[in-house]
């Protein structure tokens, strides 16, 4: 997916996602090198241009470019949606990376994924996970879930991000998200 120069980010990109996604942004608020920025449920050119405009070495934020092809994937296997609602979230969705008005974050740091139900886990860690595994990043909540023990977590966790190959055109596999079944993700791409 290619970005202009004017809506690059300079620095790496960071969607915190997950019931606690607010808190945890809070946690890291007046962090040295950090921007977090609480853009949940904003115009995805809006978050986009905010996002860009951040000029420090981590820019967390908690607006998920997928979110709504996410929450349709999960309905369509939940059976409370249909095959037809995915593939206009999936349309939706390609119409703004193509008219840069979202970007996909550099990775996903994912709150308590052992606490998702089962549906959001299988997007989280396989339809997702499985187009760059080490771009989803599963963080347990702290014991005790005080937000300084959240900030501590996440301040490791950003110190320490791995390196991977980017994330393909969201183009090249958000049509076939219907064919990525939960549990089965993946396996029809091995060989025997």
């Amino acid at each position: 997916m290619a970005h202009s120069i004017d809506t690059d980010p300079s620095g790496t990109v960071i969607a915190i996602v997950g019931a606690a996604a607010e808190e945890a942004i809070a946690s890291l608020e007046g962090l040295d090198g950090v921007e977090s920025l609480s853009l949940r449920d904003s115009d995805p050119q809006l978050a986009s241009r905010r996002i860009a405009a951040c000029r420090t070495p981590w820019i967390v934020h908690d607006a998920d470019p997928l979110e709504h092809v996410a929450a349709a994937w999960v309905e369509l296997f939940e059976e409370r949606a249909t095959l037809g609602t995915l593939e206009i979230e999936v349309d939706v969705a390609l119409a703004h990376f193509r008219d840069d008005g979202a970007l996909m974050p550099d990775y996903y740091v994912v709150l308590d994924p052992d606490g998702a139900e089962g549906t959001w886990r299988h997007w989280w860690c396989g339809a997702l996970g499985h187009r760059a595994p080490r771009r989803v990043l599963p963080a347990a909540l702290p014991a005790g879930g005080s937000g300084e023990a959240m900030g501590a977590a996440l301040r490791r966790l950003l110190t320490a991000l791995p390196t991977s190959r980017p994330w393909p055109d969201p183009g090249t596999w958000l049509p076939g998200l219907a064919f990525e079944i939960p549990d089965r993700v993946g396996l029809r791409d091995r060989r025997a």
